[in-house]
């Protein structure tokens, strides 16, 4: 029930005055940016320019001079430019929606202007400040960043310092829900001038209550993380998560009452165990790319290493270390360092001037002379230490997908990059909703558990390129979790859209199964 004066979550009754506090919230951005409930949208298809050739990726944009959208034929997949991880998201759906016979077309509430991109600017302005500050300073990070992504607190009354902040309350609970739910609701109009049978995947939960505000039918949120929190579920849309303890903490909607009340849970027609959400490429390739690196560490060539910067351009101090670290590895022949910055100008800067004249780095900052270098190394070697820097946030984020393919070993914070189909070491968290996803990770076998410290990562990075045992493990894990569907995320959430299937045949090639009209 979402009326004026109430809010529910799947009978869960929000009390009086929080209901009225999430339609305050809903009034400061009608009166922050001029909302205009009665203002219409013209929306048509282009293409991408950047990943469009990649997998048929088209932008809808607020323009009537492009192509119609077309929901017999495509399908569309919601984001936010908010970090990386949502677009990373995205990428896979469109990537399982491409594989699956359909033309991706892709949402970034951001790209389309008015309420939207007014909304999403703000809120990404503050994360990501926040975000960084919490990597510089270790009290903000324990006693309030930590306790606003997780919803737990590490200080009694702690609710002083989070009315300090843009998010304003834990995220776990439903009034979160409520609140993100009444800013969504000012997405309707945009969402309503698509096609209302049009599938489309959310990687985000605005996403996805926008479209269900806008009266979309066929609607599916593919969910981020592995920390169930309140403020992903969306009355009117299938929900399709990563992870059995996902799925658990949002049927009984665990810890989701800011008083620590049972709820009633979420019923099953909602909620969808699917797998991780990964790229088609990259699932696809599993067999051959282990493979790949098994030759490589049998034959004795320099062990392959990218370490990737998140959205924020956080972490850049753990980076030169790790970076210094690999140096006498690196002249020695033993291993091969690919550094993503994404689209972080500003830390290529600061890196070089941290590392000196005497280190000799070959920079890769145009899309198709990394996919040409990448290509050249998938079966020829490779030495040096390489670092990847793009004017575009959809070459910074898939850069890391593509030199997957070609990499032996991936050191990333345990973001949405934890969920993905190649050996691991996870350093240590921005947020401590990210926690689980190496949690996820390390019992799965196709990763190292978080290593909090600049120390135990190092130590990680030595095992994993001096030892095999490691290496051979995590290669075991991935194939066998790709033969029980671990990685199959993306395609089930098509599947949830559309009624089209992606099966398998006993070598694990796959083929696309129409639905039965």
């Amino acid at each position: 029930m979402r009326d004026n004066d109430h809010f529910s979550l799947y009978g869960n009754a929000l009390d009086a005055s929080q209901a009225r506090r999430a339609r305050r919230w809903q009034r400061m951005f009608i009166d922050k940016f001029d909302f205009d409930p009665s203002e219409q949208y013209e929306l048509s298809l282009v293409p991408n320019p950047y990943l469009g050739a990649e997998f048929g990726l088209q932008d809808i944009v607020r323009s009537g001079s492009g192509e119609p959208i077309d929901p017999s034929q495509g399908l569309a997949v919601g984001t936010v430019r908010m970090g990386y991880g949502h677009y990373r998201i995205a990428m896979a759906g469109a990537s399982a929606a491409a594989a699956m016979g359909l033309t991706p077309y892709w949402l970034d509430l951001l790209a389309i202007p008015g309420i939207t991109s007014d909304v999403i600017n703000w809120w990404n302005t503050n994360y990501s400040k926040y975000s960084r500050l919490s990597q510089r300073s270790e009290l903000f990070n324990k006693h309030v960043w930590e306790s606003i992504t997780t919803g737990e607190r590490t200080l009694p009354g702690l609710n002083w310092a989070l009315n300090k902040f843009p998010a304003g309350w834990p995220w776990r609970f439903i009034k979160a829900n409520a609140r993100d739910y009444r800013m969504s609701e000012l997405f309707g109009p945009m969402h309503a001038a698509l096609p209302p049978d049009l599938p489309i995947l959310g990687s985000h939960m605005w996403n996805t209550m926008g479209a269900v505000a806008g009266g979309m039918e066929n609607v599916v949120d593919m969910m981020f993380d592995n920390w169930p929190m309140a403020f992903q579920l969306i009355e009117g849309a299938k929900h399709g998560v990563q992870s059995p303890s996902g799925y658990y903490g949002f049927r009984v909607m665990r810890g989701f009452d800011d008083k620590g009340r049972m709820l009633s849970p979420t019923p099953p027609d909602a909620l969808y165990y699917v797998g991780h959400h990964v790229d088609h490429e990259l699932v696809e390739n599993i067999e051959d790319d282990t493979s790949s690196r098994i030759d490589r560490m049998t034959g004795g060539e320099p062990r392959r290493l990218v370490i990737t910067m998140g959205g924020a351009g956080a972490q850049r101090e753990l980076f030169l270390e790790l970076v210094r670290h690999c140096l006498p590895k690196i002249e020695r022949r033993e291993m091969t360092l690919f550094v993503n910055l994404g689209d972080h100008a500003e830390n290529w800067t600061w890196l070089c001037e941290q590392l000196g004249d005497d280190v000799p780095v070959t920079l890769h900052d145009t899309w198709a002379g990394t996919k040409e270098f990448v290509d050249s190394i998938r079966s020829g070697e490779t030495s040096g230490l390489h670092m990847m820097l793009f004017d575009n946030t959809f070459h910074a984020v898939y850069a890391t997908n593509y030199l997957m393919r070609v990499v032996d070993v991936m050191i990333t914070k345990p973001s949405e990059l934890a969920f993905y189909p190649i050996p691991k070491i996870f350093n240590e968290r921005v947020g401590g909703h990210e926690a689980w996803g190496a949690i996820r990770s390390a019992e799965l076998g196709d990763g190292t558990v978080e290593t909090r410290t600049g120390a135990e990562t190092r130590q990680a990075i030595d095992l994993l390129v001096d030892e095999t045992d490691l290496m051979e493990m995590y290669c075991e894990s991935i194939v066998k979790n790709k033969s029980i569907g671990i990685y199959d995320g993306a395609y089930k959430c098509v599947e949830l859209a559309t009624g089209r299937r992606w099966v398998r045949d006993s070598s694990g090639a796959g083929r696309v199964e129409l639905p039965v009209s």
